[in-house]
């Protein structure tokens, strides 16, 4: 199953005052993670069309596993797979390592949605071509989440 990789420092901003990332910016390297993937397949967190509507994907739920402490200035390794593709969400799964220390596992799911002006966003179907590059990466990473 192939990944996607990309890295990230733990900056001091992101430490707590022992210089140990704190727990909630897991949720920012991973929207870095999640940004830098759908990138790489040709695919934008949120597209403006020409008639001021937005299609993108929010979130819906996320939740992680600590495994290990990331300490300032880590390298973090975020790798994604793809858990699932339903026909309007899609289900990411993500590792964080320091080196060979698996730091903690994650899994992000979102929504495909149309933005409209002055109306409530609504979910609508994931293209037939979206699905076509994110179905190379479906796949369980080796830690699953517990």
């Amino acid at each position: 199953m192939p990944l996607f990789t990309t890295t990230r420092r733990v900056e001091f901003i992101d430490t707590d005052m022992a210089g140990i990332m704190h727990y909630s910016n897991f949720a920012r390297f991973t929207e870095h993670a999640e940004t830098e993937f759908l990138r790489s397949i040709g695919l934008e967190l949120f597209t403006k069309q020409d008639d001021g509507s937005v299609l993108g994907w929010p979130r819906v739920s996320v939740t992680f596993s600590f495994k290990a402490p990331a300490y300032f200035a880590d390298v973090l390794e975020a790798r994604v797979s793809v858990n699932r593709i339903g026909v309007r969400s899609l289900t990411l799964n993500l590792e964080f390592h320091r080196g060979e220390t698996l730091v903690a596992t994650g899994r992000l799911k979102t929504a495909y949605c149309l933005f409209l002006p002055d109306e409530p966003m609504r979910s609508v179907d994931i293209p037939d071509e979206y699905r076509e590059k994110l179905e190379q990466y479906v796949g369980e990473l080796d830690s699953p989440m517990d």
